[in-house]
Parts: C-alpha cells; sequence; structure tokens
C-alpha cells in the first residue's frame, strides 16, 4: 500500500478576540434587560429569570479564557449579540473560501507545493456557508488547482475525516496530493443568549496537504500510519437550521436552529470513547500507548481533554503530551485538532510518534496515527 504523509498545515486566526470578561459584561447586560422588561411575567412565574454568567463560571466548565471571531461589535452588542457582516455578491470571493485560501497559501508554503500539485480540495467542515455550489470547488478556482473538489461535513469530527478520505485518493491514484481544509466560522451558529454554551465557539481555518511519502519535498512530513472512524448517532449535539425549515415559519430564529447541546451526557458518553478509539488506533498500527509521545486532541473542552489523556495513559498527562490550544482559540469545531498539531510539532524529534483525534457531534470521532519522518 502506497505510504502517504501530511507534508503541511496552515492556519488562518481572524484578527479579533473576545475575552471572557468581554463575553460575560454584555451577557449580563442582555440578562439585565430581560428580566427588567418581563418582570411581570417573571414574578407571574409565567417567564423563567435568565441567570448572569461570570468568567469563573466559564472557565471552570470549559478551560476557555478567550475565543477569535470574524466580527466581535455585533457579539458584544447586547441588544443584537450577533456578528454584523455583510453578504457578498455571488461574482465576489465567499467569506468561508476567503479564509480556506489564507489557511491553504500557508499550508502550500510548508509543504514545499503550489497549486499545480494539487489534484483535490476537500472542504470539510461543520457548517458550510452555503448549499450549494460547493465551497470546494470555489476555493478550488480562486487557488487555479486543476481538479475536482467536494465538501463533507461531519461536525467536529470533519477534519480527521478528512484526512482519511486524502489518504484514500492518493492511495488509489485518484489524486497526488489533496488539500483538505477546515474553515469553522463558528460564530454563526452559537445562540450567543444561552448561559451554558454562549462561551464555546470561536472561529479559525486550518488547512493540511496530504500526498504520498515517495513525492513529497517537505521538511515537515508526518507519515500516516494508521487512520480509524466510528459514528454513532444521537440527538446530544444537535443544529436543526436547514432548508427544509421554511416549512414551518413557527421555527424560523428559534434556538434549535443554533448549537444546543446536553453538555454532561455529551462528556459522559464521548471521553470513553474516544478514549478507546485512539487505543484501538494505536494497537492497529503496530504500537503501545507509551510509545506515543503526544495528543493532538479536538478542543472543545479542557476537561474532556484531560480525563480523555487519563484514560488512555493510565495517569495524568504530562505538559506536552496534549497541548492545549482552547484558552486562547475556544472550540473551533474541526480546526481545534490541526490547530494544536500545528502548533505543537515542530519540537518533536524524527521518529516521534503521536495521534490526531477529534470527536463531536453525530456521535462521530476519528483518530489518525502519525510519526515524524
Amino acid at each position: 500500500m502506497k505510504q502517504v504523509v501530511i507534508s503541511g498545515t496552515g492556519l488562518f486566526t481572524p484578527a479579533n478576540s473576545i475575552s471572557n470578561e468581554e463575553l460575560v459584561a454584555c451577557f449580563n447586560t442582555y440578562v439585565e434587560q430581560f428580566n427588567a422588561e418581563n418582570a411581570a411575567g417573571i414574578e407571574a412565574g409565567s417567564v423563567t429569570a435568565l441567570e448572569p454568567s461570570s468568567v469563573g463560571f466559564i472557565e471552570k466548565a470549559s478551560g476557555i479564557k478567550s475565543r477569535y471571531v470574524m466580527e466581535k461589535e455585533g457579539i458584544l452588542d447586547p441588544k443584537r449579540m450577533v456578528s454584523r457582516i455583510a453578504e457578498r455578491a455571488d461574482d465576489e470571493l465567499s467569506l468561508q473560501a476567503e479564509i480556506c485560501v489564507a489557511a491553504a497559501q500557508q499550508a502550500l508554503d510548508r509543504a514545499g507545493r503550489s497549486a499545480a500539485d494539487i489534484d483535490m480540495v476537500l472542504v470539510a467542515c461543520s457548517n458550510m456557508q452555503r448549499a450549494y455550489p460547493a465551497m470546494a470547488v470555489e476555493v478550488q478556482q480562486a487557488l487555479n488547482i486543476d481538479g475536482y473538489g467536494f465538501d463533507m461535513n461531519v461536525a467536529c469530527s470533519s477534519a480527521t475525516f478528512g484526512i482519511q478520505q486524502a489518504v484514500a485518493a492518493v492511495q488509489s491514484g485518484q489524486a497526488r496530493a489533496v488539500l483538505v481544509l477546515n474553515p469553522e466560522i463558528t460564530s454563526g451558529h452559537l445562540n450567543w443568549r444561552d448561559r451554558d454554551s454562549h462561551f464555546i465557539f470561536g472561529d479559525a481555518c486550518t488547512a493540511i496537504v496530504v500526498e504520498a511519502k515517495d513525492a513529497a519535498v517537505s521538511k515537515h512530513q508526518w507519515e500516516i500510519l494508521d487512520t480509524k472512524l466510528k459514528t454513532s448517532f444521537s440527538n446530544n449535539i444537535r443544529n436543526n437550521f436547514g432548508f427544509l425549515n421554511r416549512f414551518d415559519e413557527a421555527g424560523a430564529g428559534q434556538p434549535d436552529k443554533l448549537f444546543k447541546q446536553q453538555g454532561r451526557k455529551v462528556f459522559k458518553d464521548v471521553c470513553p470513547m474516544a478514549a478507546e478509539m485512539i487505543k484501538e488506533s494505536i494497537a492497529r498500527a503496530g504500537l503501545e500507548v507509551p510509545q506515543v509521545s503526544r495528543y493532538w486532541l479536538h478542543q472543545a473542552n479542557l476537561n474532556m481533554n484531560l480525563l480523555i489523556s487519563r484514560l488512555i495513559l493510565g495517569r495524568d498527562a504530562e505538559p506536552g503530551e496534549a497541548p492545549v490550544i482552547l484558552d486562547t482559540y475556544a472550540n473551533t469545531s474541526s480546526a481545534g485538532s490541526i490547530i494544536a498539531f500545528h502548533k505543537h510539532n515542530d519540537d518533536l524529534p524524527q521518529g516521534a510518534l503521536g495521534v490526531i483525534c477529534s470527536f463531536g457531534a453525530g456521535y462521530s470521532i476519528g483518530a489518525v496515527v502519525v510519526r515524524k519522518l
């Protein structure tokens, strides 16, 4: 079987960051206004009073201290609490395609490749800007890539599922090299008025170049030793926004059309599933857990990552074994594990082993075992 490598990664980070302090100030102003406007209903028991948030609550629940967003002023307006991003004309480059191009150029540079070397573009993320044409085909045109492209969605696991698809394309001869892109504008589907989730997400885009080992020229190669994917249906993380919503006008704009989750159930279900998946992937690659130097885990919640690491290792992870980027990026959905990999792999020596793992709605879990060349 043809050997395949990750030869380059890239990262687009928005210019705007929102601290927990800024977010809480806005949210609590909204809560005060809501409770004042609904005082009679609250007193009568027909309306439930909203509870304020706090920096301490957010950091204890998630480990998140700030997040990057495409636009922050609209989010921090208590009367709006949604980004102000104007629509673009059909003949302009889409916002999601724009951030893909920025991340892709970094990944291509790091891989020592140009657009002429890429045969396939795969945009894999939680939410697409539109139904069609495919975002990947627009990015393909913007980068002047001759080949084909398509979109896929496996929620927070989209990046690892995308890597597996890229590996298959290279091994089958469909593509010499594949560009996998994860443009996550999660601020668009977050309910900024929900105390339990208003702090969770941030925006970012990652890019990955996957190609045949015998043709790669990069100084930053990681051989892909094994990929393993698993899905199991669950409603515990859900977003009901879609084109069928127009059939029922009463549901337009309702909270279920945005991100919602039953966090405690997700924590209980997903942590053991992810840990077991990682251990199985390591074994499938003919390795043992003590041989693995680093775990680049999905960056959703610090407590989840601490528990998953403990279940894998049988102890608490040492600093550097499972790098954390969610304190400043928050949950960037499918981009999270790749941000961690992008920022925390150059320090490892040749021959070092690692696992990229993502997990999320579906439930979906993807694991990629890699070795530094």
